[in-house]
């Protein structure tokens, strides 16, 4: 295969090759970048291999192309990369690695194409085209990595036991790329994922949840998750969702497949959003289940309390795996915490203040609430799930015809803690407490809107029920 036509349309790679003949460096364009390039997938990053000095061609292509000032030089790597316009190119010497068994970060020595074609984790990112003189644009496919994007395969160059063994990373690597691309894994290359699993105990957490973050975000996530499943990386990795899985029956009554059940809410939610935080929702929704798992001879299963439970072991699992601690964090708890509360509410006659109370507790997490809520439909019953949805659809009407009444998103009270102390001349303590709840839980039934004048007035016969004395009155 010959890809002249395609890299000519990039100036950038006249410049790499100029400046490589000029150096006398054999140079290539390597791995991931190949790969797309065929598959006809976007691809912003650019990969240089040169048998050479690849700081020393970096320096010279910035020159070349006037981006001296963009070049970044990591000389403990051997490894530089320039920045012209929306694509990142680096550049590396060509080598050949070895490794230590408790490490996978190797030992690096300068090396040939070969070499470097043989440290790479996948034949499909073995590729590498040509940028020298005599067979410019021609493809050098070693290990029949054109062969496998045809076929749809993940496999590795070499030995997998001693691919996966040098660097276990590359057994997640291998999973996200068969999610994202929607191919198989080799049989034998499955096998030896199998066989290396606790290996990734030698992996940081934090290039684990990389690597999980982006299969979550591949198009059918499930799929991905599966393979972690029966390769039983999940187990080691996030063994939590491991418990998800299976069907306990008593007395001739069994509950769903919550692992399952969880893979089609997350696909549900994969397909009308690429919200990372939104999909960890998905997954976690009903994480509590099994240890709230419960067997009534009357009603059969019950998973009480599983929503609230949930939200804090979000929290946990979160802190566990090195996921953000921040907002979104305060996200998924919240979507975790309240995943019931539309449901309830479509199956029961609406009433403002059921909406009122969910508004106020979802605030701007509504959006995305509802969305997990309607992915959350799982049933075969395609009636079922029609009625559900339906149901859904006059919740949300209900919801924006309150919210462009009362504004309860993000909800301010009209009064404060100040207002009412200054009313009654009091400072922090149960009372200001006791009346800022009784005015919120008034605004929400209903029988006061949420605005100054109503509010003030409800508060002085608050206070004056609980036998407090107003001394200060104030416009707003």
């Amino acid at each position: 295969m010959n890809l002249t036509t395609h890299i000519q349309e990039n100036p950038i790679f006249e410049v790499i090759a100029q400046s490589a003949k000029e150096l006398g460096y054999d140079t290539y364009a390597v791995g991931g970048f190949v790969r797309d390039i065929i598959l006809k997938r976007t691809c912003k990053d650019i990969d240089i291999v040169c048998v050479g000095s690849g700081i020393a061609l970096a320096e010279k292509v910035a020159i070349k192309s006037g981006r001296a000032d963009s070049i970044a030089i990591f000389k403990n790597f051997g490894t530089a990369m320039i920045k012209i316009g929306d694509w990142e190119v680096e550049f590396v010497g060509a080598r050949k690695e070895s490794y230590r068994s408790e490490s996978r970060k190797p030992i690096v020595e300068d090396g040939t194409l070969e070499d470097d074609q043989n440290r790479r984790d996948f034949t499909i990112n073995a590729l590498s085209i040509s940028l020298n003189e005599n067979d410019f644009g021609q493809v050098h496919d070693p290990f029949g990595g054109l062969i496998h994007l045809q076929q749809k395969i993940i496999k590795t160059p070499l030995d997998p036991d001693i691919t996966f063994s040098d660097d276990p990373l590359r057994i997640l690597r291998a999973i996200r790329f068969a999610s994202q691309l929607g191919f198989d894994i080799d049989p034998d290359t499955f096998s030896s994922i199998e066989k290396n699993v606790e290996r990734l105990q030698i992996i940081s957490q934090e290039r684990i949840i990389e690597e999980l973050n982006k299969i979550i975000l591949s198009k059918t996530p499930s799929y991905g998750f599966k393979l972690l499943f029966h390769s039983k990386v999940l187990h080691q990795i996030f063994p939590e969702m491991v418990l998800l899985q299976g069907v306990e029956i008593i007395d001739g009554k069994a509950h769903k497949d919550n692992f399952y059940h969880t893979l089609k809410v997350l696909d549900n939610v994969a397909s009308v959003s690429n919200d990372l935080w939104l999909r960890w929702s998905a997954i976690l929704h009903d994480i509590a289940k099994p240890a709230t798992k419960r067997f009534d001879k009357k009603v059969g299963w019950t998973f009480h309390g599983h929503e609230e439970r949930g939200a804090r072991m979000t929290a946990q699992i979160f802190k566990k795996l090195k996921l953000p601690l921040g907002e979104p964090l305060r996200f998924v708890q919240s979507l975790v915490r309240l995943h019931l509360r539309p449901i309830a509410l479509s199956k029961d006659t609406i009433t403002d203040s059921a909406i009122r109370r969910l508004l106020f507790e979802a605030g701007n997490d509504i959006d995305g609430l509802m969305a997990l809520c309607r992915a959350d439909i799982t049933s075969k019953d395609d009636l079922k799930v029609k009625r559900y949805l339906a149901n859904f659809d006059k919740v949300e009407k209900r919801m924006k015809e309150v919210e462009e009444i009362d504004h309860l998103r993000n909800w301010q009270p009209a009064i404060t803690g100040e207002h009412i102390m200054k009313a009654f001349q009091l400072k922090p303590g149960k009372e200001v407490g006791i009346i800022k709840n009784q005015l919120k839980e008034a605004i929400l039934d209903g029988k006061i809107k949420n605005e100054f004048n109503e509010s003030y007035q409800a508060m002085l016969e608050i206070g004056t029920k609980i036998g407090l004395e107003p001394v200060a009155t104030f416009n707003e």
